[in-house]
């Protein structure tokens, strides 16, 4: 069963680490500002940088301990530090070549694109225009995330208020197939009495061995798709019929009768999951966009400009 600790490959963590930030975002009015050629003429090497080298308010460092950052709320914490060094890299090295120029809002929508490509999931193309937001706050999360033991119907709910329909959500949650969760996701499946009936018994026996109750690492983790976990495919689908979904709110779309058919769909036709996958990501990026005095094009990603 592949298991670790939360040290792990920084290239992998980043697809999950940027499709997390853009989970967060809330439906803009602004998103015929948005364009797949904005920086043709004031950053025409922009993509080529990024992969050689939202709002982004995820990668904001928290200050002492009177503000705390969303890159620091509790349901963030498997987004892994390498992951956020990744994008602070891609920033330098467009700063050089185009300063104040690109927001960093853009550069991991395009990060994410790209990594999604490279551990073979589908391409798509990123509109750009973003800025970068001016508030940063953990308190912010709550509620603008999905939860490990949400209903369908409050999945349902969530992602409506964001402006997806419950297909849409089910495409999405497909992320899943790559990443990992903390142990705190998922232990009160594994140990409840008596235990999920959703979940394989030999599976849930190898996460009590990972995530004992007693003396248990904070820092040990499970790969959300526990047969394919470093490659972008449709694999997460075809785990639930099995049982081997590792969060509950996962597990629930094949237990649900009402978005069974699509798991059932994706499960047996990885080019159906990609499509739609490349359509939702599509929409996902025109969501929650900052423009003008909304936004600012930060200097370095993980702190906003100082103004005078």
């Amino acid at each position: 069963m592949a298991m670790h600790s939360s040290s792990s490959n920084g290239t992998l963590w980043m697809v999950v680490m940027a499709l997390t930030v853009t989970a967060q975002l809330v439906l803009a009015q602004q998103q015929q500002l948005l364009s797949v050629d904005y920086y043709n003429s004031t950053c025409p090497q922009l993509e080529s940088i990024i992969f050689k080298g939202c709002d982004a308010s995820v990668l904001v460092s928290s200050i002492g301990a009177g503000h705390k950052a969303e890159r620091d709320a509790d349901i963030n914490l498997s987004l892994p530090g390498d992951g956020f060094d990744a994008v602070t890299r891609a920033k330098t090295a467009v700063e050089a070549q185009c300063p104040g120029v690109v927001s960093c809002a853009d550069i991991l929508a395009i990060a994410t694109r790209d990594l999604i490509a490279l551990v073979g999931g589908p391409k798509y193309q990123v509109k750009k225009g973003r800025k970068d937001g001016l508030v940063s706050e953990a308190s912010r999360v709550a509620g603008n995330l999905p939860e490990a033991t949400m209903s369908v119907d409050e999945l349902n709910a969530l992602f409506e208020f964001k402006g997806f329909n419950q297909s849409e959500m089910t495409t999405l949650s497909g992320a899943h197939t790559v990443g990992f969760s903390h142990c705190n996701e998922f232990m009160g499946r594994i140990y409840k009495e008596p235990m999920d009936p959703t979940i394989d018994p030999h599976y849930a026996a190898g996460l009590q061995n990972v995530c004992p109750q007693q003396n248990l690492d904070p820092n040990m983790a499970a790969f959300n798709d526990v047969l394919s976990p470093r490659t972008f495919d449709n694999v997460f689908y075809q785990n639930l019929p099995k049982g081997l979904g590792l969060l509950a709110s996962d597990q629930i779309l094949y237990t649900d009768a009402r978005t069974r058919g699509l798991v059932e769909r994706y499960a047996s036709d990885q080019n159906a999951f990609f499509r739609d996958f490349a359509l939702a990501m599509d929409k996902l990026g025109s969501v929650g966009v900052k423009t003008g005095y909304e936004g600012e094009i930060r200097k370095s990603c993980n702190a906003f400009n100082q103004h005078s």
